[in-house]
């Protein structure tokens, strides 16, 4: 019989489950993208459009025919992309580990392997939600001078709002993500016309639920992560920018409702393999693997600020 990919790969369960409990606040791109599992690794997706929103005349007399109209709807393709990545643990690290109470070295090597894949993922993410060319002129601005969100003459709260309306006049749904930049949130805290706003409310520190509140949005949420470039400089993954988007759980994807973003994931994603041994470096080899492709199905329930902040 031959050997399919799936047999050849031996999944250790309980340390998959390490893999997919692992979590890291910082990383904010599921807000935009939730994941949304699937069954094989590239095929097509179906993408419900506005019929919902138009008025039938449901209205029927006895003995009438029933009104009817057909589902309609379209379709994109996916094609996921697997990451994977092993790290080795030396037997002497694992030795001087086990008589230290509460460390795991297993632990530890599926932890930092799933915090490079997804903070990979994480910039995967941002580089598609920062990328002006995914939008329609009317769902996005670039800030400058007195317009930028660190500027004191500016009106965040009334930028935020007219993007609400773009996207609701849209898409007949108003938005209910705004993620925003570490730069732009640090700003917004220190905003006169925000503190002006939160003047009674007994508070010396503005945050996130805080800004939701403020702003119109069922959450705020604030991308901190960085990376290291060539150079060896950490930079921020989501720049000074700023994305105000409607977005649905995952779970909801089948149902048509509208969406800014998805991260389709291979059901049963991430998995670690069965640690080996590698004799040459007197090392036990961790390989995590999570396979996923962040798309954008639906622009225009998104809003795009491009340099937020100066």
């Amino acid at each position: 019989m031959a050997m399919t990919p799936s047999k050849a790969r031996v999944v250790n369960p309980v340390l998959s489950q390490v893999a997919r409990g692992y979590q890291n606040q910082d990383f904010v791109g599921t807000k935009l993208f939730p994941f949304v599992p699937v069954a094989q690794r590239g095929g097509t997706v179906i993408e419900f459009g506005k019929d919902k929103f138009i008025l039938e005349d449901t209205a029927r007399a006895p003995g009438a025919h029933v009104s009817r109209s057909d589902v309609a709807f379209g379709s994109s393709t996916y094609a996921l992309r697997q990451h994977a990545i092993a790290k080795g643990v030396p037997v002497e690290h694992l030795e001087e580990a086990a008589g230290v109470p509460g460390i795991d070295m297993a632990t530890v090597a599926i932890n930092d392997g799933m915090q490079k894949i997804l903070l990979k993922l994480e910039h995967q993410q941002a580089t598609l939600a920062r990328d002006a060319n995914k939008y329609h002129s009317d769902n996005k601005i670039t800030l400058s001078g007195s317009t930028q969100w660190s500027h004191a003459d500016s009106d965040p709260a009334l930028a935020v709002k007219t993007a609400r309306s773009v996207i609701s006049s849209k898409t007949g749904m108003y938005p209910n993500t705004l993620l925003l930049a570490e730069p732009v949130f640090s700003a917004l805290t220190v905003h006169p016309k925000i503190l002006d706003r939160i003047k009674y409310t007994g508070t010396d520190s503005i945050t996130e639920k805080m800004l939701a509140q403020l702003l119109g949005v069922d959450e705020v949420v604030v991308g901190k992560a960085v990376y290291l470039n060539a150079s060896g400089a950490f930079v921020r993954v989501w720049g000074k920018d700023a994305v105000l988007a409607y977005t649905a759980p995952g779970t909801l994807a089948a149902m048509g409702t509208p969406s800014y973003g998805y991260t389709y994931r291979l059901r049963q994603m991430p998995v670690v393999e069965t640690p080996h041994y590698d004799p040459d470096t007197r090392s036990y080899v961790y390989t995590s693997i999570d396979e996923h492709a962040p798309v954008m199905p639906g622009p225009d329930a998104g809003y795009l600020f491009t340099n937020a902040v100066a």
